[in-house]
């Protein structure tokens, strides 16, 4: 049954359908997931391959980081280079057309570019922390198994857009990803409107979300409903990206979300979040794909490049001016 644009929770499908399928599990995961990000731009996805203990790793070491002392963390902010890689300070990125900073710090890790490709000197380096030992270790494997897991995302929502099923595959390879290690410390005082992350859009083509410490992620429906994201156990939530929405001229739709302070007896209380934001290299180009292109839905976007567009957002959201 097809889940409306209204709808009251996120829908859960099983990757190995796709991975392992037989022909008819395969083209009825692509139609459900096809389906799923037409409507609503979210579904959570089990059987995703991301090790347990890959992810238990890095949220371990996560905690250990923000635990540093302040002076310590600053010693690896990034806002020089926008935050693209290290460090970014409690309430310095805000939601677009929001002017109260996010009630959140976080910390970027980005591309490992291993195979000569030119794009290693566009990128700027991890920066290595060294205080924690196992830290950048547990940050590249997470983000190397949510990559993996993301390729096979793209290729489902390739056989949707009757694209060839590794259309993306080339346009991703070293693209310009970024997991985002996010700490919500507790709240200490009256936030008046500032939450832990304002409503907002994410920019990349789809982010993939394992685990996070505390409820608060919620979707809003097309009514304006806002729908609660408890984390479902063994599952990723993998959702669309402005980037994606783009390139389908909407025929996939970039959902907007929120992560709520929790209630005030629950102030005291930390969050850690790590999603994984999949981007193309960043001269692909996002001009709209002609078959998603008709006379009931014209061009809705002026065509650019990758890198062009992420530039445009990440100045609406502070990180650069």
């Amino acid at each position: 049954m097809r889940i409306t644009a209204d709808f009251d929770h996120i829908p859960s499908l099983d990757l190995n359908d796709f991975t392992q399928g037989d022909a008819v599990r395969r083209a009825a995961f692509v139609q459900q997931l096809g389906e799923a990000y037409s409507d609503i731009g979210f579904v959570a996805v089990r059987n995703h391959g991301v090790p347990e203990p890959v992810l238990r790793d890095l949220y371990r070491e996560v905690a250990a980081f923000f635990a540093l002392p302040e002076a310590v963390k600053m010693q690896y902010d990034d806002s020089a280079g926008g935050g693209q890689r290290g460090y970014t300070g409690f309430g310095k990125e805000h939601a677009r057309d929001r002017k109260a900073g996010d009630l959140k710090e976080f910390w970027h890790f980005g591309q490992y570019v291993e195979d000569g490709d030119a794009l290693a000197s566009f990128y700027p380096p991890n920066k290595a922390v060294a205080e924690l030992s196992g830290f950048n270790q547990a940050g590249k494997a997470l983000y190397q198994a949510l990559e993996n897991c993301g390729v096979q995302m793209l290729r489902a929502i390739a056989l949707f857009l009757q694209l060839e099923e590794n259309y993306f595959d080339s346009r991703v390879h070293n693209g310009n990803s970024i997991l985002r290690a996010i700490h919500y410390p507790p709240i200490t005082g009256e936030p008046g409107d500032a939450i832990r992350a304002g409503e907002h859009e994410d920019i990349n083509l789809i982010t993939l979300l394992v685990g996070a410490s505390a409820d608060g992620l919620e979707v809003r429906n097309r009514s304006g409903a806002w729908i609660p994201v408890t984390e479902v156990e063994n599952h990723i939530v993998v959702n669309v990206g402005d980037m994606l929405q783009r390139l389908t001229n909407n025929k996939l739709r970039s959902t907007t979300h929120r992560v709520v302070n929790p209630p005030r007896e629950r102030w005291h209380e930390p969050r850690f979040s790590i999603p994984f934001f999949l981007h193309p290299r960043p001269e692909t180009r996002l001009d709209c794909l002609e078959s998603c292109i008709d006379a009931e839905n014209p061009k809705a976007y002026s065509d650019c490049t990758a890198m062009e567009f992420l530039t445009e957002r990440l100045r609406e959201i502070g990180l650069i001016k």
